[in-house]
């Protein structure tokens, strides 16, 4: 039987900027490399987290393409399994990140369910293994459960204002 490590809320958060979730098709690419698909779950200012079913190892610079932004350099800051998290060269405009943000604010039903998804395998990973990537998992398993239960509750009452 596996043991369940739970969230702990009471760690300051190390960020420099608050994340937002979404789901973002989008590609990374080592340079003199071919590019590789990939899913950005949540994005700040300075960074963003990804899935991917292959990526270079931590420390690794990438170049990231997401629609509507410019291409943007890259370190990879931690990798655990299929995800990671990717740091800017240089940060976002805010003026962009929330013009990204605009554009993505209402989650559909599938991206719902793959962030409902992504923090059940996480969730997994992270109770099967007790390492230091464990921690990212724990807290990557919480956000995106998070992220999901608030999705839902705002498509629930949209289409129900809709039906009045």
């Amino acid at each position: 039987m596996s043991q369940i490590v739970p969230f702990d809320d009471s760690q300051p958060d190390r960020r420099r900027a608050p994340r937002a979730g979404l789901r973002l098709s989008a590609t990374i690419r080592e340079p003199g490399r071919s590019r590789v698909g990939v899913r950005v779950i949540d994005i700040s200012t300075h960074g963003c987290r990804i899935e991917a079913t292959t990526s270079p190892s931590a420390d690794a610079w990438v170049l990231l393409s997401i629609a509507g932004l410019e291409t943007q350099y890259c370190r990879i800051v931690w990798r655990a399994h299929e995800f990671a998290g990717l740091e800017f060269a240089t940060p976002l405009n805010e003026a962009v990140f929330e013009r990204l943000l605009e554009d993505q604010s209402q989650l559909s039903e599938k991206a719902i369910g793959e962030l409902r998804d992504i923090a059940n395998r996480t969730h997994r990973l992270a109770s099967v293994e007790v390492n230091k990537d464990s921690e990212t998992l724990v807290e990557l398993s919480s956000k995106c459960a998070v992220d999901a239960v608030v999705e839902g509750l705002r498509l629930g009452e949209a289409k129900h204002a809709h039906r009045r």
